[in-house]
């Protein structure tokens, strides 16, 4: 049965795609390099860099997908004023009643209701939605954000955006064209030691960053059948190299301004065999091929002489963890195995001896000075709403935050926090470190999805 439900979900993708132009992830190979296309900007489109769209006072709202993550959405939503969901949609028609309940429970009206395999398409050709929303399997995100814009509406997806080159190009030329924001909904970035600690790095508390670190390291054996048609466990069986890669990688590329004063130029990606994974397959349908290595490791450098390195891991027993390390001239940030920020020591004189015995003469600033730096470099934007995000939930608040970022800008008629060209970024490293690892670990250079516009922008502003 789950088979079968996958297979149904791969001819809907396919049906979906059919009438619209896809690139191609066309990509030469040169003195051992690896070289996707750019595709030149088709006339009309315009660069979505610093885009604002006109302000809409009251956001209405349809929202793609009830099922992990739809209802969580459904929830946070409803906690925010001037926000109308008017349209809710799931292959399944019962899970929609019971998100009519969470909206009656909010007091909003009941939605309009789509299911079905045309359903989403019927939705998005409402002339009275704003937003759409997208909480379903990666592989349907870009065919239904496509469709959406093209039939003006603004769209939020969950993460990961797209899983190829070719779909991140095509999220950014739909935007371009339409002149429709495309955001990638990525939670990480609101974190609370996130923010602050980008707020520290803003106000140059480590001075200049010059590396960083991110990841997703989670065990997902106890999640596997939890995905509708066993499709997660799927895709990493079908695909190798890093395809999880925005929680790490949003964070630390908002605190390098990638592409907003920098951008990632070549990547190496290398990966451990498939040991838990064969094991597990076999056990789970027996069939023990399984392309996703238990470990990737991929190592990214910038135009301005930064680097970054990645780790996606879900298959062995390590705890959680999305590390994000700021490595500054002046400072250290870590969030993970041990919060904690350090700094240079200025009383050091220089010409003192040091005893290479003492291993821990440099270390974290003591948990009081950290706690005395949190709250004096907590960001404007937290402080504004951690009160209310703690309240609502969604990963502690941070998915609350974002919600609350998208609608306020809408709202306001702002540029967005995240925009297509983050989308594109952050999600392109799947066929990135694939490519790489099947070209044994060969670089490969990161298309800028700006089109040569990556300096255009003096840095990361969340627009107020």
């Amino acid at each position: 049965m789950k088979r079968l439900f996958l297979l149904l979900s791969f001819v809907l993708i396919g049906s979906a795609l059919c009438g619209q132009t896809v690139h191609n992830s066309k990509f030469t190979v040169k003195k051992g390099r690896i070289i996707f296309d750019t595709p030149k900007r088709a006339p009309g489109q315009q660069s979505m860099l610093g885009f604002a769209a006109e302000p809409i006072p009251v956001v209405r709202v349809g929202i793609i997908g009830l099922g992990m993550r739809g209802p969580g959405a459904v929830t946070r939503l409803g906690f925010i004023d001037n926000v109308e969901i008017r349209a809710l949609c799931d292959l399944y028609p019962e899970r929609i009643e019971e998100n009519q309940r969470i909206l009656e429970k909010a007091g909003m009206p009941r939605a309009d209701e789509y299911s079905g395999e045309e359903g989403w398409k019927q939705l998005c050709e409402r002339d009275d939605l704003d937003l759409v929303y997208i909480v379903t399997p990666w592989l349907q995100h870009v065919p239904m954000a496509v469709y959406a814009m093209e039939h003006g509406k603004h769209v939020a997806l969950e993460v990961p955006a797209a899983q190829s080159v070719a779909e991140c190009w095509q999220l950014v030329d739909t935007s371009e064209r339409t002149r429709r924001h495309c955001m990638m909904v990525e939670n990480c970035v609101y974190d609370f030691f996130e923010l602050t600690t980008l707020n520290m790095a803003q106000q140059g508390l480590f001075g200049e960053i010059i590396h960083a670190q991110g990841g997703y390291v989670h065990c997902l054996e106890q999640y596997w059948s939890s995905y509708q048609g066993d499709w997660r466990f799927d895709f990493n069986k079908r695909h190798t190299g890093d395809i999880y890669a925005t929680h790490g990688l949003g964070p630390v590329c908002q605190a390098l301004n990638i592409h907003r004063g920098d951008k990632m130029n070549t990547l190496v990606s290398v990966s451990t065999g498939s040991f838990n994974g064969r094991k597990l397959s076999g056990k789970r349908d027996g069939d023990r091929t399984f392309r996703n290595g238990d470990q990737t490791s991929t190592l990214i450098t910038t135009e301005r002489g930064k680097t970054i390195l990645l780790q996606h891991n879900v298959m062995t027993p390590r705890p959680y963890d999305r590390l994000y390390q700021l490595v500054g001239t002046d400072g250290y940030a870590s969030k993970y195995p041990v919060e904690g920020y350090a700094f240079g020591d200025p009383d050091f004189a220089g010409d003192e001896r040091p005893d290479i015995e003492a291993l821990d003469t440099h270390g974290f600033v003591s948990e009081a000075r950290k706690a005395e730096l949190m709250r004096q470099y907590e960001h404007p934007i937290q402080r504004q709403l951690t009160e209310k995000a703690k309240e609502v939930g969604g990963h502690g608040g941070m998915d609350f935050i974002m919600d609350y970022r998208l609608i306020h800008c809408l709202q306001k008629g702002l540029p967005l926090d995240q925009d297509v060209y983050d989308a594109a970024e952050w999600s392109c490293i799947g066929e990135l470190s694939a490519k790489s690892i099947e070209h044994g670990n060969a670089p490969v250079e990161v298309p800028d999805f700006t089109r040569s516009e990556w300096n255009r922008l003096p840095g990361l502003v969340f627009a107020e």
